[in-house]
């Protein structure tokens, strides 16, 4: 079982495991947790890792699997606070490229601030594209 600290911010809320290793069989319950976001009016998502020193690889392709899905649903995931041997995982499995991934959560605040930005300059081009047709 995964204990988490909820944090809860305007724009996001963070999600920190309080465990040192995250094994294929907490894989479930960080997915579940993680997206049970998606269905709460703030739906962006960080994934701060400072506490975990181990993730099995199972658990590494469902977090990749948990970002693509939330940039599915229009909302952002952002990984922050990596510890060298969880990031060997991800690079072992040629994932580090792939995942939305930043060294603090500071970091991973601006990302999901300029994504947010991001997603509204879109909307109201759609919105104008729209009313020119």
């Amino acid at each position: 079982m995964i204990d988490f600290k909820i944090d809860t911010k305007e724009k996001f809320t963070v999600v920190s495991p309080t465990t040192t290793t995250i094994s294929d069989n907490m894989a479930e319950e960080l997915s579940v947790k993680c997206f049970s976001f998606l269905d709460t009016e703030i739906k962006n998502v960080v994934l701060n890792l400072s506490e975990v020193a181990a993730i099995d690889t199972n658990v590494a392709d469902v977090i990749a699997t948990i970002q693509q899905k939330f940039y599915e649903q229009n909302s952002s995931f952002v990984i922050c606070c990596v510890k060298p041997t969880v990031d060997a995982v991800f690079e072992e499995l040629e994932l580090s490229d792939f995942l939305n991934q930043t060294p603090t959560e500071s970091e991973a605040w601006d990302i999901i601030q300029m994504e947010e930005i991001e997603r509204e300059l879109l909307d109201t081009d759609d919105l104008e594209f729209e009313s020119n047709e």
